[in-house]
């Protein structure tokens, strides 16, 4: 009994034994903690980024620690609009632009699209002259401005100025544009392109560009097809020849920040002790209810670059001055407590958002946005994504200008589709910027509206048809119902911020305005912003757990 005793015990010693060494080796980041199977083995197997510490700040931005914050007004609406009543709102930490798009930044943009998509090729025509900025919005029937129309964006005495007369449409391609970039960037950085491959695109040595989801969902495309000649030192290690989203290094897209985002960032509380503040009494960007500085250095000075009063852009010369009449060059004023620049006055911004009057908190009160088109990524019949090699297509704004849709070498995209949407309860279709809100599913009497299918809609704006022929005429059609009561629909989109145009009333980062998409202004430009992955924080926190004794 003794002697079967003990090789119980040892055997169970033997056990417990080979369990500590299991642990004890699946405590190793290159060890698998499901299967106990090596991780980035060298033999193959499951490559992942074992060594990934947190998202690094992308070039241009500053980083804003998401929180909880009341979104809307609660001042006095002295333009009895109502448009942003008062909601509890949490926002996801995010990156954010510290200044406007300057013009400097806007020509890059620009001098690629003419190097590597010359004009003069037919194919290419319009994707040069669709990107430039409108000059001719700073022309005034009755005021002389037409050295801001001739020079402002292109001189260098403006570079540093936030570049104007751009669209929504228009900042958005410079977005996805600049997302590519930086992706180009960091893979040479990183060893997966050869140093300056960037470069050999805009001397003309390689034909066809980087595209960033191409490069994820089939990276022999990009470049034509030319990437290996491209590789840099991870070619050899046949693995990771290519990187993944796993890789951490790709980093996600830049974008136009939401309205919730945007208005998150303006009010900065993360630097307010006032209870007030927490509650939504925050009326600007700066602690106070005033626009001149209180401090004792610098008491008196504008914080912002705003109009004064009627026929006064920045006060009296040498005295009690902003700085500036038109437009300011950026950081010209204290950027507010979360490092952000010019979030009150200078010029508008425009949001991703679709404009509506009220803001559905019923459905989400967090990371609200309105303006989502779930689209998803076309598949030929080889099983692969499709890409868009020779094929542009363009698009005619209402305003006649002519813009690209894609680029060559993206990936084509469709909406979703019923396979995707079906028995869901999250979404049911894939455009769902008019949800809850003048659709039919959200009216209640919706049949009452009118006898006409078309017109029953609370936002039913007039829907004009402006196209070009062969010949490059515009062919203008309109829209001649007489059951119009808007001009709000899914093309509007939010602009916040105030500018050198307006009064004090509109720094308010509560206030909201609207603009079709395809208009532009010499009063708005825009800012970039990039999602957060990962922890909420960038200075990780660590539990330590006690022994339990």
């Amino acid at each position: 009994m003794k002697k079967h005793l003990i090789k119980v015990v040892l055997s169970c010693a033997v056990v417990m034994g080979s369990f500590s060494s299991c642990k004890n080796s699946s405590s190793s980041k290159n060890v698998s903690r499901a299967t106990g199977w090596k991780i980035n083995a060298k033999e193959g197997g499951f490559q992942y980024n074992s060594d990934f510490k947190e998202q690094e700040t992308p070039p241009g931005t500053v980083f804003v620690e998401g929180g909880t914050f009341t979104k809307g007004k609660v001042q006095d609406d002295i333009m009895h609009d109502w448009n942003n009543a008062p909601t509890q709102q949490h926002v996801q930490s995010f990156y954010m632009d510290e200044t406007e798009v300057t013009n400097v930044m806007y020509l890059e943009y620009l001098d690629y699209l003419k190097e590597v998509y010359p004009p003069d090729n037919p194919n290419y025509a319009n994707i040069y002259k669709g990107a430039l900025p409108d000059t001719l919005v700073w022309r005034n029937r009755l005021g002389f401005n037409e050295t801001m129309t001739n020079n402002y964006l292109r001189h260098p005495a403006y570079a540093e100025y936030p570049v104007v007369g751009v669209n929504w449409v228009q900042a958005t391609q410079y977005a996805e544009w600049r997302t590519d970039r930086v992706n180009e960037v960091m893979l040479e950085r990183e060893g997966y392109l050869a140093e300056d491959s960037k470069y050999k695109v805009l001397n003309g040595e390689i034909e066809g560009t980087f595209s960033t989801e191409a490069y994820l969902n089939n990276p022999e495309s990009v470049y034509g097809g030319e990437i290996d000649s491209l590789q840099g030192k991870q070619k050899k290690d046949s693995i990771n020849a290519f990187a993944k989203r796993s890789s951490g290094i790709i980093m996600p897209a830049y974008r136009l920040p939401t309205e919730t985002e945007w208005e998150y960032a303006a009010q900065a509380l993360v630097g307010t002790r006032e209870y007030n503040n927490y509650r939504g009494r925050k009326k600007y960007p700066w602690e106070g209810d005033y626009t001149r500085n209180g401090q004792r250095v610098g008491r008196g000075d504008q914080l912002a670059n705003f109009k004064q009063g009627k026929g006064d852009y920045g006060g009296i010369a040498g005295w009690s001055d902003d700085g500036a009449d038109i437009t300011g060059e950026v950081k010209s004023y204290k950027p507010n407590d979360f490092g952000l620049y010019d979030m009150a006055g200078n010029v508008n911004e425009w949001v991703a958002d679709v404009y509506r009057p009220i803001v559905d908190d019923e459905i989400s009160d967090f990371n609200y946005y309105r303006g989502n088109v779930f689209m998803k990524k076309a598949i030929g019949e080889d099983g692969k994504v499709e890409i868009l090699r020779d094929e542009i297509v363009y698009d005619t704004l209402p305003n006649g200008k002519i813009v690209a849709i894609n680029l060559p070498g993206e990936i084509k995209e469709v909406p979703v589709t019923e396979e995707e949407t079906y028995l869901r309860t999250n979404f049911d279709k894939s455009d769902n910027r008019g949800f809850r809100d003048g659709d039919p599913g959200s009216s209640r009497f919706f049949s009452r509206f009118s006898d006409e299918e078309d017109n029953q809609k609370m936002y039913d704006a007039p829907k004009h048809s402006v196209e070009r022929n062969e010949e490059g005429e515009l062919v203008r059609q309109y829209d001649e119902s007489n059951y119009r009561t808007s001009l709000i629909n899914n093309e509007v989109r939010v602009y916040k911020g105030g500018s050198w145009r307006d009064r004090a009333y509109w720094l308010d980062p509560a206030q909201r305005r609207y603009l079709p998409q395809y208009m532009a202004t010499d009063d708005i430009g825009f800012r970039c912003a990039m999602s957060r992955v990962g922890s909420k924080s960038r200075t990780k926190k660590t539990v330590r757990h006690k022994k339990a004794r």
